[in-house]
């Protein structure tokens, strides 16, 4: 009799067990769950961001240029769907450069082709930058070529970078190298202060700067 007993024991400690490993598997399964809504909620996150060109972008003047330009070609949406050269010439804010790097300033420094050929961080003057610079300054870039590719270039590295990821020391394409210290809206790139950064076109990332760059070399 007790044999008999003990067995019928054994087999509710075997149901029961069974039962257990089943509620732990569904718990398991819920955590499981759980975790891969979590993972696609982030993914979701960074997605948007990378769908919203205005997303991570820093810098004072970023609420004044969105103001400025709310919409159209020149504006942050309209900049991220045209590779670089081409979003700038749309932009109202950067005219003198666009001319600079189109040849109007010297005939003999057209950089289109190459800013819009490659991936790039831009740090880009606005009109009001190259306004500050004298007529005699200005009087020479337009003969000298040389000297204006060199300054051009100098506001130009290779590879997109985002505001978490510029600062520190960079090399330009001219050859020589940049800081850009700080972070957030207090952003700046030597002695030019990032007016709003991280406006993304097709092919490269750009910050709106208070001042022409000058090499030292």
């Amino acid at each position: 009799m007790w044999r008999g007993r003990g067995h019928v024991r054994r087999g509710r400690s075997a149901a029961e067990s069974a039962s257990e490993d089943m509620g732990s598997e569904e718990e398991s399964s819920e955590d499981m769950e759980s975790e891969e809504d979590m993972a696609d909620d982030e993914m979701a996150t960074e997605d948007d961001m990378a769908m919203d060109p205005a997303a991570g972008l820093v810098g004072p003047g970023c609420e004044d240029y969105a103001a400025q330009v709310p919409d159209g070609a020149g504006s942050v949406e309209g900049m991220a769907q045209d590779p670089v050269a081409v979003a700038a010439s749309n932009n109202p804010l950067l005219t003198q450069l666009t001319a600079a790097v189109s040849g109007e300033v010297n005939p003999d420094v057209n950089l289109v082709d190459t800013l819009n050929g490659d991936e790039f961080t831009v740090f880009a003057p606005v009109d009001e930058a190259f306004e500050a610079i004298d007529d005699e300054t200005m009087a020479t870039l337009g003969e000298d070529a040389e000297l204006l590719q060199s300054i051009l270039t100098y506001h130009v590295v290779p590879g997109q970078m985002t505001p978490d990821e510029v600062a520190g020391e960079q090399t330009t394409a001219q050859g020589e190298t940049l800081e850009v210290t700080g972070s957030g809206d207090e952003l700046m790139v030597n002695d030019a202060s990032v007016i709003c950064g991280g406006v993304q076109t097709a092919n490269a990332t750009v910050y709106l700067i208070d001042g022409v760059l000058m090499p030292q070399g």
